[in-house]
């Protein structure tokens, strides 16, 4: 193979460009079309191959806004989202916090007031009134979304003064109608907290460590999941969640989890903030549950950064070894904030993401990024409908990425080419198609690729871009 020679005209000059992957100046089997219109129309209606995958929606960021109007957003866009193929929301915790109107849930003190009851100096919750969600809830299913309670079981906040014997001094334990529980479900002392007269501590308490909820007492586990109107039935058979995220699992036993889903069901992911895939596989096995794929996250953000996509190929994560288990992400209301994955790369993260194994999540303000939204919606069909079948990468090196989705009898599956140089690529490869017609369903490439008996192609990818091949 040759290196390619990239004449590029910056005003009356010549300027002269090497790639560093090896390509092709003129590959077999390309047949130029006229425009990128003709060949977009010349693929197949991908929704002949629906194949039951979905995609979990983030519905919320840091420090939402409008406060108090959150709840009517989101029920506005359940339309467009159930249309693109959204099939689960997860919302932000639900219940009243610490801070009021200004609370993103994650500070819990009163799990049953959902915006009805005035305390921390406000009725609503900051995403709206009990009533608002209740109406998102409803719009949610009209449209055959399931909805995502987070579950924050680790921590309190918000209670009132008392005195505590085990730690000699006031701590902030006492939760009852007069002193942030308003609504006297779930009273709380400290004797349900760390440390108690059965247990010192929990894993963890990075947050709020005085009010770190002790899970082995009896008043914890019967309000939390055990009693008919407990926390977990609640909001499943009242409120009407259809599953779970649990917040910060490392800060209690996996058992609890556990616990609660066999007490009442439903789809449920944890947070298991961890780079480390075998640490994360571990907790799944005990926790019985899917979990985020952080190890993906933190592979991709590093394949991205460094240029070197072989990455992708060898790094390890919870996907491929438990499929099924993996819910992988680019960004979420956390890692947004000082962004894991800048946003220069976001969409070769979710090109990644939505083409490969595992339960993709879309992060709500990188779907409503009008530079984004169409790109991601195509990226949502794939995964819908072509994104089948084994996986087998074909090709890695410093800035190409190139893999298969085998997809199956019915399914003919895809092929996903990352390209990170400034050039547009060329790579030959065998794909599992013989003599077969290709388009790429992204649309960047507006040539057509036939690949031979063998299966041979010389595939091609935009510069800085990605491309998604398939048969016509």
């Amino acid at each position: 193979m040759k290196k390619a020679l990239a004449l590029l005209f910056v005003g009356s000059g010549l300027v002269f460009h090497w790639s560093c992957s090896d390509v092709f100046d003129q590959p077999s089997g390309l047949v130029e079309n006229t425009t990128a219109a003709e060949e977009i129309s010349e693929g197949q209606d991908l929704t002949a191959f629906l194949n039951g995958n979905g995609v979990l929606m983030q519905a919320f960021y840091w420090d939402v806004e409008p406060r108090f109007d959150w709840w009517d957003l989101i029920a506005d866009k359940t339309d467009e989202w159930a249309a693109a193929g959204i099939d689960r929301i997860w919302l932000p915790p639900v219940s009243k916090g610490q801070s009021g109107g200004f609370s993103m849930g994650y500070d819990p003190s009163d799990y049953y007031d959902l915006g009805e009851y005035f305390q921390h100096g406000t009725t609503e919750t900051r995403f709206g009134s009990r009533e608002e969600l209740d109406n998102l809830i409803s719009k949610a299913h009209e449209n055959n979304i399931e909805v995502i309670a987070d579950i924050v079981m680790g921590h309190n906040s918000g209670g009132g003064p008392e005195f505590n014997p085990y730690r000699g001094k006031d701590t902030f334990t006492l939760f009852n109608e007069m002193n942030g529980n308003a609504s006297g479900m779930f009273n709380r002392s400290f004797e349900d907290y760390h440390p108690n007269s059965i247990h010192n501590n929990d894993e963890e308490a990075l947050f709020f460590e005085e009010q770190d909820l002790c899970h082995l007492q009896d008043n914890v586990q019967n309000w939390l999941w055990k009693f008919d109107n407990s926390v977990a039935k609640y909001y499943k058979n009242t409120v009407g969640f259809d599953g779970w995220r649990f917040d910060y699992v490392k800060s209690f036993s996996p058992e609890f989890v556990a616990a609660w889903v066999d007490e009442v069901g439903g789809w449920s992911v944890g947070e298991f903030f961890d780079g480390n895939a075998n640490l994360v596989r571990d907790w799944v096995s005990s926790a019985e549950i899917n979990a985020f794929d952080f190890p993906c996250l933190f592979q991709m953000r590093d394949a991205f950064e460094r240029n070197d996509l072989t990455i992708l190929q060898n790094g390890d994560m919870l996907w491929k070894t438990n499929p099924n288990e993996s819910v992988t992400f680019v960004a979420n209301h956390d890692t947004d904030r000082e962004p894991v994955i800048a946003e220069e790369y976001k969409l070769y993260a979710y090109a990644y993401i939505l083409t490969h194994p595992g339960y993709p999540t879309i992060f709500y303000l990188d779907y409503e990024n009008e530079e984004f939204k169409e790109k991601l919606n195509q990226l949502i069909l794939i995964n819908r409908t072509i994104a089948s079948g084994e996986v087998e990468v074909l090709y890695a090196d410093g800035d190409e990425y190139i893999a298969a989705r085998k997809g199956n009898a019915d399914n003919p599956g895809l092929v996903l080419y990352i390209n990170r140089n400034g050039l547009e690529l060329n790579r030959e490869v065998t794909t599992h198609w013989s003599n077969e017609d290709l388009h790429d369903y992204i649309g960047g490439i507006t040539t057509s690729l036939s690949t031979d008996a063998n299966g041979v192609v010389s595939l091609k990818a935009p510069a800085n871009g990605y491309a998604v091949w398939s048969v016509k």
